[in-house]
């Protein structure tokens, strides 16, 4: 950045938000470097985990499991399930859940509490318990003491029971327990995918382990067993009541059908058809027939009449005669022999004449033939006749007799439907009680079959190693959880990290110009409190002295990394305010104690050192930590020299060695109005005489955080240097003074950092940053932290 055209009321803008917030991910080079700053952290917490593991190892007592494995077998049901109308089959993941609710059921429970007497059972209601367990039953215990649970519904004060009840209540409640205790203990797993179910419990004593495993495995086998056994017994005795409702319904439904049957005479024949229906087809056939002798009877019968009344010889020549009537009746006869008379008229005729006698005579024998056989057509005709009239009486009785049965067969059809009804629902109760009867049969069989469903396919036995806790399991799971609780710390740390560590911080977070950063003086990091006693003798102390070497720094040690850094913050002034005479500059800070005595002085010092005419105010007059860490003994200084209108040459001392001139501060009991004092036009005059001696005036002032002297003498100020110590002041602290005091905020040419540990600082600095580099530029530097100052003022 180019200072030379950097006016002051231009300063760079403070950023809107915190640096990096604008920014979606975290890149790993921050990641390492967190994990880097707290490496420490997560190995402590590593540790701690390990030795909690290794408490843990140590205070808890070994657990033996001992483990039977159970199958749910089809194939032992078959041979039930041939009989059984009930089948067992398990296809569904559903059943095997249902199979591992019932193993660890109360009911289950109880069995083998009561078999084994594990009420009774020390080691099983009593056992070693590890510290773990100890501390929270004793948390448990403190919160019942403080808390007390209500009795129990119905029982009220033990005490005040006879002791027979009192005993039997608490038997129960053992039991009880011991119930609810083996409930919540005992394992059942299904084997992946089979229907192999796993049974297991654990226990301090291997022997007991496999003696409740055992009992669990039997009491499960019995408890299939009788499930079945009181399923099917419970099934006979409901098949047996229903079976004698049923055989009294289907007897009741009997009777009625034959009764309405009677009743109604819808008597049936062999082949199940009713009479009246059979009767009405009999009667039926019978008039076609009758209708069909009637209508021939009829034809004939006006057939011969029709010829009888065309007279005796258009009925001698009618073909229907001779087609009618057969060969040996007497009309047949009676025409041949007319046709053979006829025959030998013609012949005599003929050969004699029609007056021969035997003419004659078989004329009249012709005539007497046809007089014969017109008196049969009369007398056939007759015959027919009555034929006829027979045919057409029985036709008509037929007709009444049909119609009569039509009635009846009706009034039958119609109680042939409430028939069928009553038949059908007798039929449907015979077809179940037969059914039920099969049923029960089965049943009963059943009750003779004592095979279950399940087996048990892998008997418990004795465990020879213990199961839990695992050493290799426990450490390691200490080990990972310990190391998460150090990462959680670590990120703890780092996201409450809110201080100034590297000169980014300071360019993006507050937007001021980084000078450079200021290591740590001596072997511990003092901070610049007023003494308790301000007595001027304790400037003669160990102490004393090293705060005198710490104001001398720059000039005792003029090569090492703190003098560079004051360097740095000299040519930024130089370069911000080129071309002013003399120049003020103000030594701040935010907050007390972040080492801004020791800057300006040792900034003075340097300034002096090089040559520049230079003076030094302690300007912080409720303060003075500047006049005390230089161990000056005056009776006069800058509150004197304003008030009265005196120059600096009347209470300024000079340092032999550098040629510095030094404005002390004195502390004048409960002086509060010190921000009028510096704001003062006497403040104005002493600095403007100043001027006309001095290239560079140094002043240190209060901090900004809890009066506002540095504010009120501002005006006086060519630019300020920001002091700020690393890892204590925190960012947003800083940000917020500079947004309230937007007038001081453009007088401060740049910051520096104070009190760094150069160790440290490394961790923070992104890859290929300078912070990444300080231990190759050590061979530039002679670092001198400990200094001891034999220069007096």
């Amino acid at each position: 950045m180019n200072y030379a055209n950097f006016p002051l009321d231009k300063r760079m803008p403070l950023p809107n938000s915190e640096a990096g917030d604008g920014e979606d991910f975290i890149d790993v080079e921050r990641l390492l470097g967190m994990a880097a700053r707290q490496a420490k952290v997560v190995v402590l917490g590593a540790v701690i985990g390990l030795v909690l593991g290794l408490l843990y190892l140590q205070t808890t007592p070994p657990k033996y499991q001992s483990v039977s494995s159970v199958l749910i077998d089809e194939g032992l049901n078959k041979i039930v399930d041939d009989i059984s109308a009930a089948s067992t089959t398990m296809q569904t993941d559903s059943a095997i859940l249902s199979q591992i609710e019932i193993l660890t059921s109360t009911r289950l429970a109880a069995v083998v509490v009561d078999k084994l007497k594990l009420d009774r059972n020390d080691a099983f209601m009593n056992p070693p318990q590890s510290a773990l367990a100890q501390g929270i039953g004793l948390i448990r215990g403190l919160i019942q003491y403080v808390r007390p649970s209500p009795p129990m519904p119905g029982v009220g004060d033990v005490t005040k029971l006879d002791p027979a009840t009192r005993d039997a209540l608490i038997a129960t409640s053992r039991r009880d327990y011991a119930i609810l205790k083996l409930q919540n203990e005992v394992q059942a797993e299904r084997v992946g995918r089979s229907y192999v179910i796993a049974l297991g419990y654990r226990a301090t004593d291997p022997a007991l382990a496999t003696a409740i495993t055992k009992a669990y495995a039997d009491a499960y086998l019995a408890d299939q067993l009788d499930a079945s056994f009181d399923a099917t017994e419970r099934a006979a005795v409901w098949l047996q009541g229903r079976l004698t409702e049923l055989r009294e319904s289907s007897q009741a439904a009997s009777l009625a059908v034959e009764k309405f049957r009677a009743e109604h005479g819808l008597s049936a024949n062999s082949d199940g058809q009713l009479m009246s229906a059979k009767q009405l087809a009999d009667l039926n056939a019978q008039l076609i027939v009758a209708q069909a002798d009637t209508a021939r009877a009829s034809a004939r019968y006006q057939q011969y009449k029709s010829i009888v009344e065309s007279g005796s010889e258009n009925a001698f020549k009618d073909a229907a005669i001779s087609s009618d009537q057969p060969s040996s009746s007497v009309i047949a006869a009676l025409k041949t022999r007319y046709l053979a008379v006829a025959k030998r008229q013609q012949d005599v005729e003929a050969n004699f004449g029609p007056q021969h006698p035997q003419a004659v005579a078989l004329a009249k024998e012709k005539a007497d033939i046809s007089a014969q056989i017109f008196g049969e057509l009369k007398q056939l005709t007759e015959s027919y006749r009555n034929e006829y009239e027979v045919a057409l009486a029985r036709e008509t009785a037929l007709r009444a007799n049909v119609a009569a049965a039509q009635g009846k067969s009706a009034i039958d059809n119609q109680s042939q439907v409430k028939l069928r009804e009553l038949d059908q629902k007798a039929t449907a109760l015979s077809t179940l009680y037969q059914t039920f009867l099969g049923r029960y049969e089965e049943a009963a069989q059943q009750q003779s079959f004592p095979v279950g469903k399940i087996r048990i396919i892998s008997d418990a036995s004795t465990p020879l190693s213990a199961s839990s806790p695992r050493t290799v399991v426990v450490l390691a799971l200490s080990l990972v959880l310990g190391t998460l609780m150090g990462a959680g710390l670590g990120g703890l740390n780092e996201f409450n990290e809110r201080f100034f560590r590297t000169g980014e911080d300071v360019r993006d977070r507050v937007g001021l110009k980084f000078l450079g950063y200021l290591p740590v003086i001596g072997g511990k990091t003092a901070r610049e409190e007023k003494p308790a006693d301000p007595d001027l003798k304790t400037a003669k102390s160990p102490a004393a002295a090293e705060k005198r070497a710490r104001m001398r720094v720059s000039v005792d040690a003029p090569a090492s990394m703190f003098s560079e850094t004051l360097r740095s913050a000299k040519i930024a002034f130089d370069v911000v305010m080129e071309g002013q005479g003399s120049r003020v500059i103000g030594v701040i800070s935010v907050l007390p104690g972040e080492g801004k005595s020791t800057v300006a002085a040792n900034l003075a010092g340097l300034l002096a050192a090089n040559g520049a005419r230079t003076l030094l105010i302690d300007g912080d007059l409720r303060n003075p930590g500047l006049s005390r860490s230089l161990g000056m003994e005056a009776e006069q200084g800058l509150m004197e020299a304003v008030v009265s209108g005196q120059t600096w040459q009347s209470v300024g001392k000079i340092d032999r060695q550098t040629k510095l001139a030094i404005i002390p501060a004195v502390l004048r009991g409960n002086f509060s109005h010190t921000s009028e004092l510096l704001s003062s036009a006497g403040m104005r005059r002493f600095i403007d005489n100043a001027k006309e001696t001095f290239e560079y005036i140094v002043v240190d002032l209060p901090p900004l955080g809890p009066v506002v002297d540095a504010k009120a003498f501002a005006p006086l100020v060519d630019g300020f240097v920001l002091v700020t110590e690393w890892g204590r002041t925190p960012r947003a602290m800083v940000r917020s003074m500079l947004e309230s005091e937007p007038y001081v905020a453009n007088k401060i040419v740049g910051a520096v950092l104070n009190k760094v540990d150069l160790k440290k600082l490394a961790k923070y600095g992104s890859f290929g940053a300078s912070e990444k580099f300080f231990g190759q530029y050590s061979s530039y530097y002679l670092d001198k932290t400990e200094v001891r100052s034999k220069t007096t003022v």
